[in-house]
């Protein structure tokens, strides 16, 4: 007589029916309409802003408008080497590519919290901690504030007389609102420094960035991307409005536009708001009119620029970024 295989005991299978709702529910396939039902939600919202952007654009020059969408696109190029540069390990180039798209479409949350979530999980997704990839988001934004405030330094220094915001702002209003930001800066980091776990986080926060940091820029291919990337993407973004500016025939210099746009940019950046929606728009109308452009004509240009740079591929990129979810890269 041969001898049995032992009969293993089989696990009962629990019928579909009995499993959680949650469980059942295709919940990847759900996320993938998240930024699809969220950028319809924010577009019918704003929907006399996107008409009057697009309905600006029927009067002007066509070839120059284009020129604007080139500068767009190749604002994203610019931002995957700056992305590239944050990191030692070399990430695939056409998914970092496609997660900068893609993240244009969070641009429902304020601040630029959806596009760094989206960063942050592109990063982790390709095999780096939690801390390093919030290490690599730091050094990112400060390569690209520094970078802005030295091309707004240079071009105050080179057209001192190009915004005259004197007679738009009441006496010593500018003076208040510097010192109101500065003030409400330190009480935020003394209060965060006071409590113990928060400043453990930040310590340990801070020598995981510096560690990283210092490793990068022995590696001269990371340091060129990141601080090429950063110094590409704002004179990338101000050239685009350069050629709206000059498409409607703005009559106003084209390095005081760039001035225009480094100065409102950096204004735009100290109120969070959903897209920069209202504080980026009121603050380039203003910048372009301290330029010495009309009001009508200033909002015309801004409208349109929006348009391009925000509207545009706002849907496309929600697609993107619907795909991506799909196929688990995010």
């Amino acid at each position: 007589m041969q001898p049995t295989a032992p009969v293993r005991p089989t696990a009962a299978i629990r019928p579909t029916a009995s499993r959680p709702l949650y469980r059942r529910l295709p919940l990847r396939q759900v996320l993938c309409l998240v930024p699809l039902v969220a950028v319809a939600v924010w577009v019918a919202q704003h929907r006399s802003l996107i008409g009057s952007g697009a309905r600006q654009m029927l009067t002007a020059d066509p070839w120059w408008l284009l020129t604007a969408v080139a500068t767009t696109g190749l604002g994203w190029v610019a931002v995957s080497f700056a992305r590239q540069g944050t990191v030692l390990e070399r990430l695939p180039a056409r998914r970092l590519f496609a997660t900068q798209f893609a993240a244009g479409a969070a641009a429902p949350l304020p601040s630029g919290i959806g596009a760094s979530a989206v960063n942050i999980r592109f990063m982790t997704g390709c095999g780096l901690t939690s801390a390093r990839s919030s290490a690599a988001l730091a050094l990112y934004f400060l390569a690209e504030a520094v970078t802005r405030i030295v091309l707004l330094l240079v071009l105050l220094t080179a057209f001192p007389e190009a915004l005259r915001v004197g007679p738009l702002l009441p006496e010593r209003t500018a003076g208040l609102v510097v010192w109101a930001t500065v003030a409400g800066a330190a009480v935020l980091v003394a209060g965060l420094l006071l409590i113990g776990r928060v400043r453990r986080v930040i310590r340990d926060f801070l020598r995981t960035a510096l560690a990283d940091a210092r490793s990068l820029h022995l590696r001269p291919s990371r340091a060129l991307a990141l601080w090429g990337g950063s110094l590409a993407f704002p004179l990338l973004q101000a050239s685009g409005l350069v050629a709206v500016a000059l498409a409607l025939e703005l009559e106003v210099w084209p390095p005081h536009v760039m001035l225009a746009y480094l100065a409102a940019s950096a204004v735009a950046a100290m109120v969070p708001s959903p897209g920069g929606i209202g504080s980026v728009d009121a603050a380039l109308v203003i910048a372009l009119v301290a330029a010495g452009a009309p009001v009508e004509a200033a909002t015309s240009t801004v409208l349109a620029y929006r348009f391009i740079t925000l509207w545009l591929p706002l849907v496309p990129g929600a697609l993107v970024l619907g795909a991506l979810v799909r196929s688990k890269i995010l």
